[in-house]
Formats: structure tokens, C-alpha cells, sequence
């Protein structure tokens, strides 16, 4: 009996089923990526609004933080002392007007008596002298009245822009002198600037890039400039860079960037935060695999390759993200089969059962079980 039972064979355990992944074919291929900024919006013109002539400040005509039209009334100043002060040069105008009608009267009298000799030169060059002295004398009583009501109108303090009022600065009742003639300000809200800073080794980095090949700017340099807000949501009007400062500044180690982008609903206001997105340029024959394929280990980033049925691990160089797909800089070549989804099953060796992948952007699924023959 003891050695019938040492005879006895024990049954080996079966063998488990190789687990069942999901593989993306490597292509070269030219993928258009977008850079991202922290930014900051900027009225291209904000414009302070100051009282042009000293008196009583009558009313506030506007509602402070709304919306104003080009034209429309801000502020209302007492106008009854520059109405006096017209009235006054017109008057005098008036008065010198005449006293030129009277002096050329004296002159039609004089010019034929003197042609006769009946009065002498000298009377004749006093008419003529007289009509001058008058004439020019009128000319100023009208520059006069004529800056008289342009004091008037000023009593009107109209917006020069469609924009943004922003609130009063001095309250009704105020006399408003050149020491305090700042009344509001007006911003004007479309285009709407939006101001991001690249640094200088993201700079050079572009150029380096531009330089080898690795990267193909838009025809023209004109790039497009996409708004993130602040929730996330992407606004529907997309802009152009329109400045870019040639000039380092010390201070920030950045470059200052500018683009302009349409606003007609006033949704982006000034000095809001935003995100930056700049599209236009592409990176000619990359790799791009989806992100969820670049996992990461204590030396680095890493995927995982099927070769001859057999799991492969493999360090990789990641750049970019655009979208869902992550463009790899170095470490694969075209043809390899990269694994998307089921990496967490695997060991270097490990046989595996690899299928294409339908939707490379689609959410990662687990793994089903591998087929049996």
C-alpha cells in the first residue's frame, strides 16, 4: 500500500489562458498640436474720462458697471455760468462786428476824396488801418465765442467709446476742478486683448524645434488662439496673436504675447483669467498613441510592445498631449504594436493575445477573457 501510493502521479494544474490585450499599430504621421498658456484679458482701450472745463458736478447720467454707447451721456455739469460766459462773447462780438461795419463805411467815404486830393494821404492810411485794427479784432471775439461753446458742449461729458463704464469717481455735487477731473473710466470690451508670457526655454525650445524639422509653424506665423474659461467651457470666438515683444523682460524670465479675439456679447471681461490655447502648428511624421498607453516607473515613462505574441516592456521619451493621444519623441518606431489597454496583466516574456484597438480615443475598458481553442 505504501508504495502504491508513492507511485502515485499527481495532476499538474492547468495552464492559465494568455491575457487578452488591446493594441495599437505605431504610424508616423502629422499631428497638430496646441500649446497652452495661463492668461489674463486686457480692454485694448480703456479710456478715463475727465471733466474738460472746472464747475459744479450736476448729475451722474449713467449706471456704473454697464454697458454705454459712443455718444451717450455720462455726466451732466452746471451749465448756467458758461451759457453767461457765451452769451457774453457774443455780445461782444456782436459790438465789434459793428464797429468793423462802421470803420469800412468810413473807408468807402475816404478813398474817393483822397483820389481827388480832397483829404490827405494820411486820412486814408488811418481808414485803411481803422478796417484792419476791427477786422482782426472781430476775428477774435468770434475765436472767443467759438471757445465759449465749446465750454458749453463740455458741460455734456459724453463716452468717446462703446464700452464698460466703470464706477463714479466723484460724487454729484462735486466741483470738479483740474485737480480732480477724473470722473470714470470706459473699457472697451470687443476685441478683447489676451496677454500670456512664454518663457525663454519654451522659446528656445520652439526654435530649436522650428530649426530641426521637428516642428512646422501655420503659413504666415499666424497662429490661432483659443479662450478657456474659467468652468472649463471653451469660447466660441477664437482670435489671432497679433503681438509678440521682441524685448526679454528681466524681471518675469518671459516673453510677452498678445491676441486679440471678438467679444460682441461682452462675456470675457478686463483682467479676467483665462486659459491660452494656440493652435496652427504641426510636428510633421510624429507618433502620437493614446495617453492612457504611457504608463510610468521609477525610471520613467514606459509602454508595453507585443512582439512575436510576447509581452515587451519599453522606455519612451513623451512631448505633447493633443486630445486624447500623447505624441511620443523618441523611443518607437512605425510598425510596433503598442498595448492600450490590459497593461496591468502583464510581465516582461508573457505571452499574450493581442487584438487592434477600434477606437484609439475611446475610454480604456477592461480586458474580456482570452479566447479558447
Amino acid at each position: 500500500m505504501v508504495a502504491a501510493g508513492c507511485s502515485k502521479q499527481e495532476t499538474p494544474p492547468p495552464a492559465r489562458p494568455a491575457p487578452a490585450v488591446s493594441v495599437v499599430t505605431v504610424e508616423k504621421r502629422d499631428v497638430p498640436v496646441a500649446f497652452e498658456f495661463v492668461a489674463q484679458t486686457r480692454s485694448p482701450r480703456q479710456v478715463e474720462i475727465h471733466a474738460r472745463v472746472a464747475g459744479f458736478l450736476e448729475r451722474r447720467a449713467y449706471t456704473e458697471g454697464a454697458a454705454v454707447r459712443a455718444g451717450e451721456l455720462l455726466f451732466q455739469m452746471d451749465p448756467r455760468s458758461f451759457d453767461a460766459q457765451l452769451r457774453q462773447a457774443e455780445a461782444v462780438l456782436a459790438r465789434n462786428e459793428a464797429s468793423l461795419a462802421t470803420a469800412r463805411a468810413t473807408l468807402d467815404r475816404v478813398r474817393p476824396l483822397a483820389e481827388k486830393n480832397a483829404l490827405s494821404r494820411k486820412d486814408l492810411d488811418d481808414a485803411v488801418g481803422q478796417v484792419a485794427a476791427q477786422s482782426a479784432t472781430v476775428e477774435q471775439s468770434r475765436a472767443q465765442v467759438e471757445a465759449a461753446r465749446l465750454d458749453v458742449s463740455y458741460t455734456r461729458v459724453l463716452s468717446p467709446v462703446a464700452g464698460l463704464a466703470g464706477a463714479a469717481v466723484v460724487a454729484d455735487g462735486t466741483y470738479v476742478n483740474p485737480q480732480n477731473s477724473l470722473l470714470t473710466t470706459v473699457s472697451v470690451l470687443s476685441p478683447m486683448r489676451v496677454l500670456f508670457s512664454l518663457s525663454e526655454n519654451e522659446a528656445q525650445r520652439y526654435r530649436r524645434e522650428v530649426a530641426d524639422g521637428r516642428l512646422r509653424p501655420p503659413p504666415g506665423r499666424r497662429y490661432a488662439v483659443e479662450v478657456v474659461l474659467g468652468d472649463g467651457t471653451v469660447f466660441p470666438y477664437r482670435g489671432e496673436i497679433t503681438f509678440a515683444n521682441p524685448s526679454f523682460n528681466a524681471k518675469t524670465g518671459t516673453f510677452e504675447v498678445r491676441a486679440e479675439v471678438a467679444n460682441p456679447d461682452a462675456v470675457l471681461r478686463p483682467n479676467q483669467f483665462v486659459r491660452a490655447r494656440v493652435h496652427g502648428a504641426v510636428r510633421p511624421g510624429a507618433v502620437a498613441i493614446p495617453q492612457r498607453a504611457v504608463l510610468q516607473g521609477p525610471r520613467g515613462a514606459f509602454v508595453w510592445l507585443v512582439a512575436d505574441g510576447k509581452a515587451q516592456m519599453r522606455p519612451v521619451v513623451p512631448g505633447d498631449w493633443v486630445g486624447d493621444l500623447w505624441v511620443i519623441d523618441e523611443g518607437l518606431k512605425g510598425g510596433e504594436q503598442v498595448v492600450v489597454d490590459g497593461t496591468m496583466l502583464l510581465a516582461a516574456g508573457m505571452s499574450v493575445s493581442a487584438r487592434a484597438l477600434e477606437d484609439p480615443a475611446a475610454p480604456a475598458r477592461p480586458p474580456g477573457p482570452a479566447p479558447r481553442p
